[in-house]
C-alpha cells in the first residue's frame, strides 16, 4: 500500500516472530548494515528493545516515540523501515482509522551461511564492502574444523543415561527462530520459458517453488529478461532434466560480468543518512537540498519527466554514476538536474561523463557541496564563452541561496513543488 501516509500520531505494536541472540546482532551489523545503513539497523534494535520482558510483544507506541529516540524525520524513519522490509527483517501490517494502526513483526537475520548463499544479498554486499572485506567476512564466519582422527568418540546415547517412564504429554506451541522471506515480484514470463523447452529434456518438477524463486531473484539482480533466462536454463539442465541451481547462479553471474565488467548493486537508494547535509536550513535552497537528499536518482528522473518512467539508457547512466564512479545519490541528482537544464533536457552520456569525472575528482559527497561546485564551474565557464547562455536555462537553485518561495517565478515554484511531492 504505497499510498499509506505515515503520521507521528499513528500507533504501532511490535510482535517478535523469532528468537534473537547476540550472534544475530553481530550478523546484523557485519552483513546487513553495509546494505541497509546504520539508521535501519538502529530502528531494528530499537523495535527489539521495546519488546516486553519476555521479548514477544510490546505495548502500544506512537511513531513520535521512534522519531524522538532515533532523532530523525518521519520520512527518513519510513525509508529505514522499508529497508528492513526489503531484506526480510520486518513485516508491516496497516489498519486505517481515526488514527492509523500498525503491526510490526520482527524476524531474524539470515545466518552467515544463508546470507553468503543468497543470490541478491551476497552480490550487493560484495559490491558495497569490496573484495578484501568480503573475503575477510567469509573467513571470520567459516566453520572451525577440528581434527579428531586420533580421538575416540565416547559420548553417551540418551538410552544409556536415561530411562523412559509412563507419563502425560503436553502439547506446547513455542516460539521458534524465524527468518523473513525476501520477496521479489515476478521478473520473467515462466509460461514462455516452460513452453519453449521440449518436454523430453526437462522434468515436470523442474520449476518448483524454490527454483522459481531463485530464477526471479537472479533475473532481478542481474537484469535478465525471459529470452536470456531461457537460454541460461537450457544450459544448466542436468541428466535428470532438473535445473542445476548452483550452475544457474554461476552462469547468470558470468553473463552479467561479461556484458558489464563488474557485478551489480542496487541503485534505487537515496542519500545515506551519514552523508546528508546538516538539517536546519529552512530557506528555499535548504528545501531544495532536502529534496535532492530524500529521493533516489531513478525516482528523481521520473519526477523530472512528469511521472514517465526513465528509459533503459537513463538507468544505465545512473548505474555508471553510482556504481562505476561511486558518486553519492544526492550528488547524482544534482548532476542530472544540472545537465538537463544545460543540455536542453537531454541526458547525453558523453556530456555527463565529462562533468561526472570532474565532480568525482572534487570529492563531492552531498547536495549542498555539489550545488556550490556546479555554480562555481558555471560562472568560470561563462566568462570564457563569447555568448553566455541565458539564465532561464540554469537550475532554479543557481543564485537563490536565500530566496523564499514567493521570490521565485511561477515556473520555478512549480518545478520545485513537483520535486517535493515525491518525498512528502
Amino acid at each position: 500500500m504505497d499510498s499509506v501516509t505515515l503520521l507521528p500520531a499513528d500507533r504501532y505494536v511490535i510482535y517478535n516472530k523469532t528468537i534473537l541472540t547476540e550472534f544475530d546482532h553481530k550478523t546484523l551489523i557485519a552483513f546487513y548494515e553495509p546494505i541497509i545503513g546504520h539508521l535501519a539497523v538502529s530502528l531494528y534494535l530499537t523495535l527489539e528493545n521495546d519488546l516486553d520482558n519476555l521479548g514477544q510483544v510490546s505495548r502500544e507506541f506512537n511513531h513520535h516515540h521512534l522519531m524522538s529516540i532515533l532523532k530523525c524525520r518521519l520520512d527518513v524513519l519510513k525509508n529505514a523501515r522499508e529497508s528492513l522490509e526489503a531484506v526480510g527483517l520486518l513485516k508491516t501490517y496497516f489498519k486505517s482509522g481515526n488514527v492509523g494502526s500498525y503491526i510490526y513483526e520482527l524476524y531474524s537475520p539470515l545466518s552467515p551461511v544463508e546470507f553468503l548463499a543468497h543470490p541478491i544479498l551476497s552480490v550487493v554486499l560484495y559490491n558495497n564492502i569490496g573484495a578484501s572485506e568480503y573475503e575477510y567476512l567469509k573467513k571470520m564466519y567459516q566453520k572451525l574444523r577440528i581434527d579428531t582422527k586420533e580421538y575416540v568418540d565416547i559420548s553417551k546415547r540418551i538410552d544409556e543415561v536415561y530411562t523412559a517412564v509412563a507419563g502425560s504429554s503436553v502439547a506446547f506451541d513455542s516460539i521458534n527462530r524465524s527468518v523473513g522471506d525476501i520477496e521479489c515480484a515476478e521478473q520473467v514470463d515462466f509460461d514462455l520459458i516452460i513452453s519453449s523447452i521440449p518436454k523430453g529434456i526437462i522434468n515436470d518438477k523442474a520449476f518448483n517453488k524454490g527454483v522459481r524463486k531463485l530464477i526471479n531473484q537472479l533475473a532481478f539482480v542481474y537484469k535478465i529478461d525471459s529470452l536470456k533466462m531461457m537460454e541460461l536454463i537450457r544450459s544448466v539442465l542436468n541428466e535428470f532434466g532438473m535445473i542445476d541451481k548452483n550452475a544457474l547462479r554461476l552462469a547468470s553471474r558470468k553473463m552479467y560480468q561479461f556484458n558489464n565488467g563488474a557485478l551489480p548493486t542496487l541503485i534505487y537508494r537515496s542519500q545515506p543518512e551519514y552523508l546528508k547535509t546538516p538539517a536546519g536550513d529552512n530557506s528555499m535552497r535548504g528545501k531544495i537540498i532536502q529534496a535532492f537528499e530524500s529521493i533516489n536518482p531513478v525516482d528523481f528522473l521520473r519526477v523530472k519527466y512528469r511521472g514517465v518512467k526513465p528509459t533503459n539508457a537513463d538507468i544505465k547512466i545512473i548505474e555508471m554514476l553510482i556504481i562505476d564512479l561511486e558518486l553519492p545519490p544526492a550528488v547524482v541528482n544534482v548532476l542530472l538536474d544540472y545537465v538537463l537544464r544545460k543540455n536542453n533536457n537531454r541526458l547525453s552520456k558523453g556530456y555527463i561523463e565529462t562533468i561526472a569525472g570532474q565532480w568525482k575528482r572534487a570529492g563531492l559527497t552531498n547536495a549542498s557541496d555539489a550545488m556550490d561546485f556546479a555554480e562555481r564551474e558555471n560562472k568560470r565557464l561563462s566568462k570564457k564563452l563569447v555568448s553566455n547562455k541565458s539564465k532561464a536555462q540554469e537550475p532554479v537553485w543557481f543564485n537563490n541561496k536565500n530566496n523564499t518561495v514567493q521570490e521565485l517565478s511561477k515556473e520555478e515554484q512549480e518545478e520545485i513543488e513537483n520535486l517535493f511531492k515525491e518525498f512528502k
